[in-house]
């Protein structure tokens, strides 16, 4: 124990010089300093500390039967005796000095029961007295008896846990037998699983590998509290543990039939044959009705078969909504609920009466660039709601067709976005979408055909539908003389099928690739669609097209701003498939050195995309580092790549945002031009006010480059929220660049995308409480963000309508709760700030700072929603998107 403070003073022996009194005190205080300690302690202390002595002496008594007495004696002291957890308990404080004795006069006794007994004590009292790495308390356990270990207190069972992992790595390293521990790791998982420790048992399992245990000892109390702390470790583990860990928490959650729990874990790993068993394990038809909604939020393709569904109406049902043929009906419910089916324009979302004089001014010209910003703000703003003042408005016999109007208020390329923006409007309405675009495909203009062409591909995003209408109308498009009707066909193509891997496509495209009489923006945009569709799959056939493709590409070709499209189409093909990408990885080290390094990074960011992987970033991070001399273009994707891997948990995002500042400060040119685009995608759909911040002071930097993508940006991370504060910015913005036609342009479609679906819309990737990440939505994200890499010869080029690309992240940010018809239910939920629950005891408030709202309602980043009445029971644990709920037999209405 420490020396007691109060010994040390006025004891007449420090007359001398303070060196002499420093040396002597100790010495003749030695003594006394025992006697006054016992002074302090009280009578009964006092007691109990002789009374150990006592046992002390007598357990190395040669009677036996003394022996047995002490031993019992002590132990009942040391097993009775509580304590705060800030203090060590009595007994053991007293037992202190005379460790050494009883460890000496253990090693001299004759094997027996009291022996074992002894052993038992030693190891309690190592618990204190062992010295740092010595694994005394271990030892003496297993000597010990096989008594019950949980009788000696939790504290004795944590640290016999610790030693064992430090004993389990040792003797793994000599591959010494490890059968008496894991005995050992039997009982205590036991009693950590009974003791509400779930943690501390799955932590012990993951040191020993041995967590296939943890399926005997979970039951229906303390489950979920397992699975969630092992879903949630995940994240932080390295490959391939996170996947084993995940593998377990399938199992359980299967074990206890909470299938919607286990289908998301399946979707995280990524593996069909898991979402199988789910639908062949469970038998209630409603419940298979909700792992529908999950998958068709996921934006997996899914075919039920007859072992899922064995009646074929209810196949056809569940399949209608894994197409996500309801999608349109219930984001218009929402929409009417909220009050915002009327149509805006894009002067609404502008706003420029509340600026000053000067800026309105030089807006009245009608210039086809203005136009063109506007026909985006209005398809961005009105997606999805089938009506708006610009595209279809009804016709007037007089002015022949208003909509015709508005198309040809745009100069050529401009009128294939025009075109395109009608299937924005009539998002996910695929009948009345393909009716009503359906009068452009009989133009005499190529471009409006093009746009036509692109829009029924937007359409039909994230919707399947049994006869393929999309590939129909577009396929015969593919092959045109003029490349961009084909390259709205082949775009429509990619949006409408993307993660289907359609192998009809894959024969119809790739021939494509290597066609030599193709020009370089069909061949880009091919390989991007075909990126789309085979989304994650590694499919090799494919990635050998797109090789090829990138091989046979001339010097000049290679300068090229879209060429940037073909690296990142191979590196789709691997979009979070981590070690899957290192065949490829390899092959791209033979390509021609101005692509190689940019190959390099696009592929490793891909492939690490989502998983959070810090030795990644780390390597990315050094990319970024470089000094570089020549043009070389694969810093801008490695600072992508940053945001791409770091955007998996919230830790690793906020360590991303601060490593990005400091790219700001020291980065050469090209990295600050890519820093804004990593932030927006780090923060998609979030504005977080420190990002907003720093997006804000960007966007009046001096390079027009990095301004622009900062401006982009403020858009991506508002997107869909109406955010007032980026509103209130881009305003300003407008009025402070309104003589530069370009930045006024990119101004105008972040302010189309702040008001995304006039708020009801958002463009994260995440979605199941940041759970799962939808493969396809991150992918047109990437492609856009790649895109706007180079804003000048792309977005701001003729290749505008890449931003449509972001339709495949858009989905109506809703709480939707349906009834057993799937017809809308309103209820009440409560609508909060999720808190993280990890790991804590007790049953815990999941949602802070929350109101009361009857249903649908609409979920901000980071919110997340809970029922506000016994009547229903959700069918799925996570209140997002739609959501069945079912009656509460045991609710009773009180009177």
């Amino acid at each position: 124990m420490a020396p007691d403070p109060n010994s040390n003073g006025g004891s007449g022996s420090g007359r001398g010089t303070s060196n002499e009194a420093s040396v002597k005190v100790p010495a003749k205080d030695a003594k006394k300093k025992d006697d006054k300690k016992d002074e302090d302690l009280s009578d009964e202390d006092l007691a109990l500390k002789q009374q150990l002595e006592l046992y002390v002496e007598r357990v190395q008594d040669p009677d036996p039967g003394l022996q047995k007495i002490a031993l019992e004696s002590m132990r009942q002291e040391i097993r009775t005796s509580t304590s705060s957890m800030t203090s060590v308990p009595k007994p053991l404080k007293f037992l202190r000095p005379h460790y050494g004795t009883l460890k000496t006069y253990y090693e001299t006794m004759e094997d027996s029961e009291l022996k074992k007994y002894l052993a038992d004590i030693l190891s309690v009292l190592a618990l204190t007295m062992s010295a740092e790495g010595e694994r005394e308390s271990l030892k003496y356990r297993l000597l010990g008896s096989e008594g019950d270990i949980g009788s000696w207190g939790h504290e004795y069972v944590r640290n016999l846990a610790g030693e064992i992992a430090q004993e389990y790595a040792k003797r793994q390293s000599e591959e010494a037998p490890i059968d008496d521990l894991m005995e050992l790791v039997q009982q205590i998982v036991a009693f950590h699983m009974k003791h509400n420790a779930e943690p501390e048992a799955v932590d012990l399992l993951m040191e020993v590998e041995d967590l296939d245990l943890l399926v005997e000892h979970v039951d229906s109390t303390n489950f979920r509290r397992t699975c969630l702390y092992l879903t949630s470790s995940a994240r932080y583990l390295p490959g391939p543990d996170d996947m084993l860990v995940l593998d377990i928490a399938y199992m359980i959650y299967l074990k206890f039939e909470e299938y919607p729990n286990a289908l998301q874990i399946a979707l995280f790993l990524d593996n069909l044959q898991y979402v199988r068993q789910v639908f062949t394990s469970c038998d209630d038809f409603l419940r298979k009705k909700q792992f529908c909604y999950i998958l068709a939020r996921h934006g997996v393709c899914f075919e039920l078969d007859e072992e899922m569904a064995a009646d074929e109406i209810d196949r056809e049902s569940l399949q209608d909504i894994i197409n996500n043929t309801r999608l349109n009906e219930g984001y218009l419910t929402l929409a009417r609920d909220i009050e915002v089916m009327e149509a805006k324009t894009p002067e609404d979302i502008y706003k420029a009466h509340l600026l000053d004089g000067r800026a309105s001014a030089g807006a009245s010209v009608d210039s086809a660039r203005q136009n063109l910003a506007a026909t985006f703000v209005n398809a961005f703003v009105n997606a999805g709601f089938g009506q708006d003042k610009l595209m279809t408005v009804p016709t007037d016999a007089s002015s022949g067709g208003s909509s015709g109007n508005w198309l040809f208020k745009n100069k050529e390329h401009g009128k294939t976005s025009a075109a395109a923006s009608l299937g924005m409007i009539l998002l996910w309405d695929v009948d009345s979408g393909l009716a009503q675009l359906d009068k452009y495909f009989h133009s005499n203009d190529n471009h409006v055909i093009a746009g036509a062409l692109l829009g029924v591909g937007i359409v039909n995003s994230s919707i399947k539908n049994d006869c393929d209408p999309a590939l129909a109308l577009l396929g015969d498009y593919v092959d045109r003389e003029d490349p961009s009707i084909r390259i709205g066909a082949i775009m429509g193509l990619g949006i409408t099928y993307a993660g289907t891997q359609n192998e009809t496509l894959r024969h119809k495209l790739s021939p494509i690739l290597n066609d030599a009489k193709a020009p370089l923006d069909v061949i880009a945009f091919t390989a991007i669609s075909l990126g789309l569709i085979y989304v994650g799959s590694c499919n090799e056939e494919v990635a050998q097209a797109i090789i090829l493709a990138l091989m046979e590409r001339s010097d000049a070709e290679f300068g090229e701003p879209l060429t940037r499209l073909l690296p990142l189409s191979l590196g789709l093909l691997y979009l979070g498939k981590q070690e899957s990408v290192e065949a490829t990885a390899e092959v791209s080290k033979t390509f021609d050195e101005k692509i190689r390094k940019h190959c390099d990074m696009v592929l490793l960011s891909c492939a690490y995309a989502g998983t959070g992987n810090v030795l990644k970033v780390q390597n990315l991070l050094g990319h970024c580092s470089q000094h570089l001399e020549k043009g070389e273009t694969h810093q801008g994707p490695a600072v992508l790549g940053i945001a791409m891997v770091a955007m998996a948990e919230e830790l690793g995002l906020e360590m991303a945002i601060r490593s990005l500042e400091h790219l700001l400060q020291y980065g050469e040119q090209n990295i600050r031009r890519a820093v804004p685009l990593a932030l927006g995608l780090l923060c998609i759909s979030n504005p977080k006010v420190n990002v907003m911040d720093t997006l804000s002071r960007l966007s009046h930097d001096t390079d027009s480059e990095v301004a622009m993508a900062a401006v982009i940006s403020l858009g991506l991370i508002g997107a869909g929220t109406n955010n007032a504060r980026i509103a209130g910015m881009l305003r300003n913005l407008s009025s402070y660049y309104y003589k530069d036609a370009s930045l006024l342009f990119c101004v105008r479609i972040a302010q189309g995308l702040v008001h995304l679906g006039k708020g009801l819309l958002t463009l994260n990737p995440y979605h199941s409480d940041r759970f799962l990440l939808s493969p396809t939505a991150l992918a047109g994200i990437t492609t856009m963000l790649h895109a706007c890499l180079d804003m000048k010869a792309i977005i701001l080029g003729k290749y505008h309508y890449v931003l449509y690309f972001l339709v495949l992240a858009m989905q109506p940010r809703m709480l939707m709760t349906v009834d057993e018809n799937l017809k809308p239910l309103s209820v009440p939920v409560r609508v909060g700030q999720a808190v993280d629950v990890v790991g804590q005891a007790g049953r815990l408030k999941t949602i802070t700072g929350f109101q009361t709202h009857s249903t649908p309602v609409l979920l901000a980043a980071g919110d997340r929603a809970e029922l506000a009445t016994e009547k229903y029971v959700p069918l799925s644990p996570i209140l997002e998107g739609f959501v069945i709920l079912e009656e509460n037999p045991e609710y009773r209405e009180d009177n």
